[in-house]
Formats: C-alpha cells, structure tokens, sequence
C-alpha cells in the first residue's frame, strides 16, 4: 500500500520559522516534523510513498533524496501550480492504482494507521476519514456520523455558534482511486470543500475512523512551542536520534562529540545535538538543543528549543522560546517566554525581548535594546529611538500606525496632565496619517494637542515660544531617504529636544509604563489655524522695509512643493521683491527630491537666474531650515561659502555682537569677526547646541556649514524662509552684487571627508587621536581638533552614522590636502590597531 504525504504548503501561519525552511522540514527533537510521518508509516509496513511538493521541494529532496537511507521507497510529484489538497493528488494519479492513504507531512501523530486502513477495508468504503476530538474544533473541519459512522454532515472551520461536534477531520484519510473521477484535472480542488461534499451529496460510501491517541497540527508557533510541550509531559512518544544517558530521574539525550562540562545543572527532558558544547554553571530544563551549537557558562533555559548552529553567551535567560539557526544570543541577553528568534539573527549583550514578540531573519538588535513589538522589516533594532532630537524610520514598516499611537502615549506620559503640546507636519499622506496616530497616543495620557496640520517647522518653533505650549512635534518626510518618516521633537521654547527629554520619553516607550488619562479625562484636539499671520507680523518687523523696497530685487526660489511657498512669496512681495517662485504648490503625491535630483534643480535654477538677470536664486530646502543660494551669475555656492558669506555681509551691516558657528567651520569666520571687533562662540555641531548659543541676547547670527541659519533678530531657530529675507535686505543695504561680497571675504583651503567606522571603534579611534595630539595644541568641543598655526585639522566621530568625519583647513589647497591625507592614514591605520 502507498501513502501520499503532503509536504507542498507554504507555512505562512508558522513563519518565521518557515522562513528559510518549508514547512515539513521544520525541526522536532533535531529531526524534520515530516520524517517522523515516514516513521509512522513505517512502523505500519508503509514504505512505498509519494510526496506532493510545491514550495521549497528542493530542501525536501535533499535531505530525503530516493529514501534509501531512511527505510523507504520514495516518489517525488511537484505540481506546477498550487492545485488545493485534492487537485494535488489528481496530479500524482499515475502512481496510485491502488488503495492509497494520505496524511499531511506536518502532523504529530501516534495514531494506529493500521487500525484506519482495516476499519476502511471492513466498510468497504471509498474513503475514510481519520477522525479526532479536540478542545477547540473552531480552526478546523468538523465531521457528524451515524451510529455506523457513516458521515453525515461536514461543517469546515465553524464559528462557536455553529459547533455541533468536537470530533474534527485530522487530514489523514484512506482512499480508493475511484475518487479520481470527482477531481477535475488541472484545477484547484479540495478535499474538505469539494471532494467530500461531493461525495456525501452522492451518497457515495464516505466513513470516518475516530483514533485514539495523539494528534496535533504544528499550524502556528504556538502549536510548534506546545508540541514540545507535551512531548516533555510524556503525552507522545517520538524516535529521537540522540541516545539516551543513564542518569537517575533525569531524561537525557545526548550527541555524538558533545562536551557537556557539568550535568548536575540538567533538569528533565533535555535532548544536546552532536558537536555542541554545554560549559558548565548552567541550568537547563526540558529543553532541545540543536547541533554544533555552544552554550556559555551561566546559561539559563526552560523550555526552549535550539535550533543548530547557535551561540548563547554567558548569564543569557530564555523562557519557552525558539531559537532558529546561526543566531548568536548576547551575555546576559533575556528572551522572554513565546519569543521566536528567525534564522541568521544577531541579539546583542544585555537586550531584553519581550514576551511573544518574533523576530524575522537576519536582523541585528544592538546591545542593551529592549524590543517589545514584532520585527519583520528593516535590519535592524537600535537600542536608543532618537536620534538627537529625531525618531527615523520608513514609513509604515518601521514607523507603523501602531507603534506611533504607543510613543505618542509614551510621550504624553512625560508631560504634565491637561497641558497643551503644538502639532504639525509636512504636506506627505504618511505623515497625516502617522500623525494622526501619534495624537492619539497623547490625547490617551490626559495630554492637550494644539494641531497646526500642514505646516513649516520654522512656523511651528515660531508659536512656540508665545503662548504656552509645554511642547511640539513635527512629522515630515526623510530628507536623505523619501520612503523613510522623522518626527521632530521639541521643547515649549521651540528647541530641539534635549538627551534628557529623549531619554525620558524613551524610557516609558519601552518599558509600556504608559499614562492612561480617566475616561472622563483624555486630552482635547483645537485646529490653531491664525499663526501664518502671527508669523508674517514678526517676521516683517524684523526687516528694514525701506532697504528692501528701494532695491526691488528679482529673485528666483525653487519652493520644492513645500508649505513654505503658500507664505514666502507673498511676503517677499509686501517687501517689495519680485520673486520667481518655482515648485511653488503642495502636492501631497510628490516626495521630497533625493540628493541625485537637487543637482540638475539647481542648474536649472542657475540657467533662469542668469536669464532673469536676477540678483539671487535660492532653493529652499523641503523642512524650509536650509537654503542653497545661488549669486546674481547663476554660480552655486557651497555651505561654507555661504557661511563666509553671511557672515561678512551681516558684519558689513554694522551689527555688533556674537557669531556662533560650529567647531568646523573655517577660521575666516574669526578673521572677519576681528576687523570688525565682533566676537565668534564656537558650538558642537549638534542642532541643539547651536540653537541653545542662539538663544543668547549677544548672539546677532548664528550659522551652520550646511546652509541653515538662526537669526535672533527675529528668531533663534534655523528658518530658511527668514534667512532668505535677510540675504536680500544685507545684499540691499551693503549695496554690493554677492558674488562681489563673497570674493572680499578672506579665503582658504578648507577640505572634508568621511571614513566608515564601526559603532565600536569609535571610541578606541579618539583614544588614539587623543594619544597622538599630546605634544600639540588641541581643542575638545566636538571631537578633537589639533591646530597647527593657522592650519587645523578636526577628526570628529559622526553621532548617528557608523563613520568618521576629518576636516582639514589651510592657507592653501596643497597644506590643506596634506593634512587631510595625513590624518586619514593615521584613522585607517588606527582602525586596522583595533581590529
């Protein structure tokens, strides 16, 4: 007699140990779930098998190939296309002439085949279903007989309301070729849906056989994690390859080449695969673990299943989990119980995954991180949520809905009840809609939300700093990555959020120790829709007017489809500007443009600048912070000319004061500043610290290298649409074109790169920089800065990215490529020291 296994599904309820696996090949007790079928069938005198393969039938034929070596005879059919149980069979017809019986090749199962096939036989029946009770028939096809056990009525998957019976259909059936004429070739047909019914309508001879034993359908890994269970109970017994030890009232199983140190620390069933080493101080309690794996000292496991190939370090906790292949879990790392680990997965020291969470393959969960929901997409779990004052993460995958109502609940939390907070966001469909879950989150802690809807970021600090919110947020597309979401967090002075607050909201995210507001109580939603006027007032008495309309100059401004082109223009206009406004609508469908499209922007930019003959071209950054300036011939100038720029103009103004500008920004800022007995605050090149020394009362400017400008005169936060307006009134008032400007500015030879760098050497490449500028004037605002006379170089460690920056600065473009070098092969020789 044959049986026919089927072994063709794709396992997606059971993913994601499915991921790399088909889902009979699945490991149970270091053995496929399908090879203890071939067991089964076996021990009742089935060896002639055909297996119906369909996803992933390589895996299978590998490791089963003709069947020689495991007992059996076997026949591989893989249909071309998934033709449902039946239709799948049909395609084997060829082979089954006979009697024939099936069963899924993902059960466990004890039942006495032999008891199925002679019950058949007596009742001379067409097909015979195997029959069971179980607790819960809701997930499965119920089936009625008679008194001669003849069926009566089929009921597939029923609702509580439905259930008439426990006794379900087990997938395991005997059957006579005559049912091949109810299958039509080359379609989709079922043997519950179609084939039975069909028969039943027929009044064809259809039993069911009620076994006696167990059965369980590994369907999901909570069945996968409790087959285990009841397998360490005693309630199944299975072959397991790993011989038995004699070790009084303890049930182990131990492998070929296994270096177990201590066994006293072994407690029930515990089943070690070959070539894998236990150190000893280890507790370890009915549990399986695969091949070639090491487990450290300190270890402590409780019904957990190891698959091969993994590596648990010393002091590591897990509880009822499953651990796939290649995963390497952490010191003292703590998995808490129903966690799946996927293949290939990397958990850090000290990380805490919380209960029932499932990580995908190849993911990488730092040191320290606290992971509390599912990880399916992206690479990576860091342990910090910010960066600086910044949540990054692409949009509905890593940001979803779900996870931003629970950090807007978690942020919330960190705010005094009743308050109000200011809300606010790009004109991008996910940043709506993640928005729009994030207030959620904070209305549910009691917290009160002023919203802004489509709004720049420069407005949003702007109404800050008035009327009392304790608090703001800004959600916007990514500027490097369009697919990506960043949520702007910032403080009710309009400053980026501090580490402190970061570090606060982060806290209750992962440790859920949330706010809930009384049902009378949640926080209220008020549409603040006057603050584009509030802004406009401020920002046009912060100006000369009468400078700006004398002049009347022409200029041209690429808006990027951003919300700052329903407000600039028609301020520039009331200045007495006349502005070209290029992409100047919002639409919601367009991205942000990526760095590859900025560059052609601006050469079209330049080409209508020159052919205007306009006195400036700006392209004002999507966030509306940053501007790239383009001079009255069309020339694109770089950050740092800009800077160079801004400052001279502003000190050839005549105001006095302050000029903060980060630590690598070049010295002529200092050359300038002195002529004309101003003053320069160096600042770390955060965003914070540059606006905290903006906020000073000294401070008449403050500048970035990248093109974003603080202008305390109006406000001390960087605004591309004020810095703009300022650019015309010092061009207007100076008198002069800003290519001229720019020339009579001191120059030098200033010079940047970046070197990859990983996480864990930046800390041993500034030990190392620190060690070699012993015998040298060095300065440590922001990484360390060495000075040679009027040259300088500046290695600094990127706070988010895994690189190094070195910034080099000379009279000339020969000193200054020398220094460059010289320091990069210092870096790359002190990484090759570390590794």
């Amino acid at each position: 007699m044959k049986a026919v296994i089927m072994a063709g599904g794709f396992g997606t309820r059971i993913q994601p140990l499915t991921s790399s696996l088909p889902k009979p090949m699945i490991p149970l007790f270091n053995r496929p779930i399908m090879l203890h079928i071939v067991e089964l069938l076996k021990k009742h005198d089935i060896t002639d098998l055909v297996m119906l393969l369909y996803h992933q039938p390589e895996v299978i034929k590998k490791f089963f190939r003709d069947g020689s070596d495991f007992g059996v005879k076997i026949t591989y059919v893989t249909p071309l296309q998934d033709m449902g149980t039946a239709g799948a069979v049909k395609a084997a017809e060829k082979y089954l002439k006979e009697r024939f019986l099936v069963i899924s090749g993902d059960l466990l199962t004890d039942f006495n085949l032999k008891k199925v096939i002679d019950f058949h036989n007596d009742k001379k029946a067409m097909a015979t279903i195997t029959l069971t009770s179980v607790k819960d028939p809701l997930q499965f096809g119920v089936v009625i007989t008679d008194k001669d056990k003849r069926i009566t009525q089929f009921l597939e998957k029923p609702g509580w309301g439905e259930v008439i019976s426990d006794t379900i259909n087990t997938g395991i059936y005997v059957l006579e070729p005559d049912i091949f004429r109810y299958i039509p070739d080359g379609e989709n047909f079922d043997f519950s849906q179609d084939l039975f019914p069909s028969m039943l309508e027929n009044k064809d001879p259809l039993f069911g056989f009620p076994a006696k034993g167990y059965w369980r359908d590994i369907g999901n890994t909570d069945s996968y994690r409790e087959a285990y269970h009841d397998i360490f109970r005693g309630k199944v017994n299975l072959k397991i390859d790993e011989p038995k030890q004699d070790f009084v009232g303890k049930d182990l199983r131990i492998g070929a080449d296994v270096t177990l140190e201590d066994a006293s620390g072994l407690e029930g069933t515990v089943v070690v695969g070959d070539n894998t080493q236990v150190q000893g101080g280890v507790h370890i309690k009915d549990s399986v673990i695969g091949r070639n794996c090491t487990i450290e000292r300190g270890v402590r496991l409780s019904r957990c299943v190891i698959w091969d190939n993994a590596y648990v370090k010393k002091g590591a906790r897990i509880v009822d989990s499953v651990v796939c292949t290649n995963v390497r879990i952490g010191q003292s790392a703590h998995l808490e119980e129903g966690v799946i680990v996927a293949d290939d997965t990397s958990i850090g020291d000290e990380a805490v995954i919380k209960a029932d969470v499932k990580i995908w393959p190849r993911k990488l969960i730092e040191a320290g991180s606290i992971v509390t929901s599912n990880m399916i997409w992206g690479e990576k779990w860091k342990k910090s949520l910010f960066e600086g004052a910044i949540i990054k993460g692409l949009s509905n995958v890593e940001l979803t809905p779900e996870f931003c109502a629970k950090l807007g609940c978690a942020y919330g939390t960190t705010l005094p009840k009743g308050s109000f907070v200011l809300a606010g966001r790009d004109s991008n469909r996910s940043s709506r809609m993640l928005k729009r879950s994030f207030v959620g989150g904070i209305l549910s802690a009691g917290v009160n939300v002023r919203d802004m809807k489509m709004t720049s970021l420069p407005l949003l600090r702007y109404k800050l700093k008035t009327f009392g919110e304790v608090g703001g947020f800004h959600f916007r597309q990514g500027q490097d990555d369009p697919t990506s979401m960043e949520i702007v967090f910032l403080d009710g002075d309009g400053l980026d959020f501090s580490s402190s607050m970061a570090k606060n909201a982060e806290r209750i995210f992962y440790k859920e120790n949330f706010r809930r507001a009384h049902h009378s109580e949640p926080g209220a939603i008020t549409d603040i829709n006057n603050v584009a006027d509030f802004y406009r007032e401020g920002f046009l008495r912060a100006l000369d007017r009468e400078v700006l309309k004398k002049a009347a100059w022409t200029v041209v401004i690429d808006f990027n489809y951003s919300p700052a082109s329903q407000i600039l223009p028609l301020i520039l206009n009331e200045l007495g500007c006349n502005v070209i406004a290029l992409n100047a609508y919002v639409d919601e469908g367009r991205g942000v443009k990526r760095t590859m499209e900025k560059q052609p922007a601006l050469e079209q930019l330049s080409k209508i600048v020159n052919s205007l003959n306009a006195q400036a071209g700006f392209w004002l950054d999507p966030t509306a912070e940053a501007i790239t300036l383009l001079d009255e011939t069309g020339r694109i100038l770089d950050g740092i000319e800009l800077l160079t720029l801004m400052t001279n103009l502003t000190l050839r103004s005549g105001q006095k004061g302050v000029i903060a500008v980060p630590v690598q920004a070049p010295s002529n800022i200092e050359q300038m500043a002195v002529q004309k007995r101003c003053q320069v605050t160096r600042t770390k090149s955060s965003d914070r610290a540059m606006l905290e020394a903006a906020s000073s009362t000294e401070v008449i400017l403050a500048g970035s290298t990248d093109g974003r400008f603080a202008l305390p005169r109006f406000q001390a936060a960087f605004d591309g649409m004020f810095a703009i307006a300022r650019l015309i009134e010092l061009g207007a008032s100076v008198g002069i074109p800003l290519s001229r400007a720019l020339v009579e500015a001191p120059a030098s030879a200033y010079l940047q790169t970046s070197l990859p760098c990983v996480w864990e050497m930046k800390g041993g490449i500034m030990r190392k920089m620190s060690e070699d500028s012993l015998d040298k004037e060095a300065t440590f605002i922001d990484g360390i800065k060495v000075h040679f006379g009027d040259e300088w170089v500046l290695v600094l460690p990127d706070q988010y990215f895994p690189c190094v920056h070195i910034v080099a600065e000379a009279k000339d473009q020969k000193t200054a490529h020398r220094l460059l070098a010289e320091y990069q092969k210092k870096v790359e020789n002190w990484k090759k020291e570390l590794e």
